[in-house]
């Protein structure tokens, strides 16, 4: 007979777990008393079968269990390798034990071979085949059968190679893996001993300590890889460059690795640097940065995005940065190859980080353009425990800062411009997101405030504010919030009263620069540290957008939707608008009424999918003004192609100061040549 898998879960919980009781286990199983008691009734009728004693209840809903059992499954790693039979598989270990013969055998496999192994029958294993395959489709790959070969994984072999890896990381991780991998797979002691040595042999060389996990499963890795190249499972398409690998410590260690196999093609060498590369190390004597050049400098950058966005400084944070370099160089390779799915990931961000992981993923951007790919969420919940994990260590936290979400109806550009104008305004606030109506209503993250230009249907405080903030708006709707969320409005701190209090209780060792540390922590506006900056590099400012190609002056224009194909013609002369763009700019001028920043001025645009090739900006000077919606007389459109949410918005930023100026407002209406109205860009560009 064989056990249910709720019977296998209900052993495995008692082996594992002997002091818990009858109702815990009908707590965490969600059965009756009745059907707890018919479970341990079939559990103790497999154990007689299988000639173990049976496992005895007291009155008191404790479990009596023969230490015979306990030997046999409770995880003892000094089992042997026949111990294997005796353990109760899941069915999706059974599952990734199939997959695991199907990596490693080096005969045909039928049936039998499956039912011998695993000791289940014929149907149970037919079942496991069809989640088997279920599985394996992730990797791009299929089971298939045929009466002359028998069971086989067909597809690419880079992806086999990647389920390789994964199975055997998990498999390692089950009740006595390290057995049931040499039996199920046909390892033998001395072969994973031998290559035991070679790997420490390659801690030495590069002067690192793999992490236990990592050193646990590389032998067996390298072994089935070495397996299949000898049964002539060799890599055909192979998108790993070699001029990234061959000059990196981990190809010379691999040459080391293979010192005696010399057959051994230069693509598998490849492969398995690559294996080395990716794998995670618990320490280092130092981080070679000459490998990747400029992942230091984008780690920084993320950080700074993050402290931006979670209002934090982060102490200590050159040892923060030694680690995330650490943990980054092994995860570049992983990103970069599509590796990532060999690294188990415990469970999902807990609640405690689910706000920090949301600001970590809307950091990551410098990470993001290096690698060159998009980060998956199991790497950014990494990076997200190393600086949550941090902080903690500091006493930081962001539980306590008041969470912001901006709503805005409007398009990218106006919704990031509102997005960016109050998190200056209010940087004390962490803001989490700029969203569209639609988003805000299924929005999962908590948070406090809500920031609109439209009122919305909302149990938390919600502030209506126009786009386009004057400097007279700014101070009221800054007093107007701090009222609403706090009571009150917080003073100006005097920092020397400060300074006075301070050394009545302590001595000053260096009075000018505590003064200078209090005033960046009580003043961020003035520290610089909030203010929009260029952090990633890749952001334009106003004269990279507008220059003189791009400036465009007429008198009079006889409709708006002329106007509209007029200042967009520069970004389709310079192909970096598609015809298709201008059109959706006219749809959405007619839907939306938000274009309008400041008097007289309008900055229509469209989606980046609606046919923006590149970032760019055009001016359109009409003297006499042009009518919008009867509402307004507009004299300057301002037509931007936005190919994502970030590069533009600095150059807008100084736009909007530009033309919240009302003298050179003026004068750009006024302007009688191209010349004299690039001057008063360049003005704004250098601010």
């Amino acid at each position: 007979m064989s056990l249910s898998d709720r019977h296998k879960y209900i052993l495995e919980e008692l082996t594992s777990n002997p002091s818990i009781t009858s109702t815990d286990l009908q707590q965490e199983f969600n059965l009756t008393r009745r059907q707890l008691g018919y479970s341990i009734q079939k559990i103790n009728e497999w154990l007689v079968s299988n000639g173990f004693p049976v496992i005895e209840r007291t009155r008191q809903g404790h479990f009596v269990i023969n230490q015979a059992i306990f030997t046999k499954f409770s995880g003892n790693h000094e089992q042997t390798a026949n111990d294997t039979d005796a353990i109760v598989l899941r069915e999706e270990e059974r599952v990734h034990l199939i997959i695991l013969m199907l990596l490693s055998s080096e005969e045909e496999l039928s049936l039998n071979h499956f039912t011998f192994e695993l000791a289940v029958s014929k149907n149970t294993i037919l079942n496991d085949l069809k989640q088997a395959q279920k599985y394996v489709e992730d990797y791009d790959l299929i089971i298939k059968y045929s009466r002359k070969f028998g069971y086989l994984l067909k597809g690419e072999e880079f992806h086999i190679r990647k389920l390789l890896m994964h199975m055997t990381t998990y498999i390692l991780q089950m009740t006595n893996g390290d057995n049931l991998l040499k039996k199920i797979a046909s390892i033998q002691d001395n072969d994973v001993t031998e290559f035991k040595k070679r790997v420490e042999e390659v801690e030495k060389q590069l002067s690192l300590e793999f992490t236990d996990e990592r050193i646990r499963a590389m032998p067996f890795i390298i072994l089935l890889i070495l397996r299949r190249i000898k049964n002539g499972h060799q890599l055909n398409s192979f998108p790993i460059e070699y001029k990234e690998l061959s000059n990196t410590k981990e190809y010379k260690a691999t040459e080391e690795l293979l010192y005696d196999m010399k057959d051994i093609s230069l693509s598998e060498r490849l492969f398995i640097t690559l294996h080395l590369l990716t794998t995670n190390v618990f320490s280092t004597e130092f981080m070679e940065e000459s490998v990747i050049p400029k992942l230091l400098p984008a780690i920084d950058n993320m950080l700074r995005l993050f402290e931006k966005s979670a209002c934090i400084y982060l102490q200590d944070r050159n040892q923060l940065l030694d680690k995330l370099m650490q943990h980054m160089k092994p995860a570049y390779y992983r990103i970069k190859y599509h590796l990532t799915d060999t690294i188990l990931f415990q469970g999902t961000v807990s609640k405690e980080f689910k706000e920090l992981h949301h600001l970590v993923k809307r950091s990551i951007g410098p990470l993001q353009d290096l690698i060159g790919v998009e980060i998956p969420d199991n790497e950014t919940a990494y990076i997200t425990m190393l600086i949550g994990g941090w902080m903690n260590k500091h006493g930081e936290s962001i539980d306590k800062k008041v969470k912001a979400i901006v709503v805005c109806p409007q398009g990218v550009s106006v919704s990031r411009l509102l997005f960016n104008e109050l998190r200056e305004l209010f940087p004390e606030f962490v803001f989490l997101d700029n969203l569209s109506v639609r988003q805000f209503l299924r929005y999962p993250l908590e948070y406090d405030v809500v920031f609109s230009p439209i009122n919305l249907e909302t149990d938390k405080k919600l502030f209506v504010t126009k786009v386009f903030l004057g400097k007279e708006e700014k101070y009221r709707l800054r007093k107007q919030v701090m009222l609403g969320v706090h009571g009150f409005v917080q003073e100006d701190v005097d920092v020397n009263s400060l300074l006075e209090i301070i050394s009545k209780h302590a001595s000053i060792h260096n009075r000018s620069q505590l003064k200078e540390e209090l005033k960046k922590y009580l003043e961020p506006n003035e520290s610089g540290h909030y203010v929009s900056q260029d952090v990633t590099g890749n952001d334009k400012k106003l004269g990279d957008l507008i220059h003189h190609e791009t400036i465009t002056l007429v008198d009079s224009i006889d409709s708006w939707d002329e106007a509209v194909r007029l200042s967009a013609k520069p970004l389709l002369e310079l192909e970096k608008i598609e015809e298709r763009y201008i059109d959706a700019m006219i749809r959405y001028c007619k839907e939306d009424s938000y274009i309008v920043i400041a008097p007289g001025v309008a900055i229509p645009h469209a989606a980046p999918e609606d046919g923006a090739n590149e970032v760019g900006m055009s001016l359109l000077r009409i003297r006499n003004g042009i009518s919008y919606t009867n509402d307004y007389k507009i004299h300057l459109i301002i037509a931007i192609s936005a190919v994502d949410k970030q590069q533009h918005i600095h150059a807008l930023m100084q736009l909007m100061n530009m033309v919240g100026s009302e003298k050179d407002r003026v004068s750009l209406i006024n302007a009688d040549s191209i010349n004299t109205v690039y001057e008063i860009i360049q003005k704004y560009t250098n601010k």
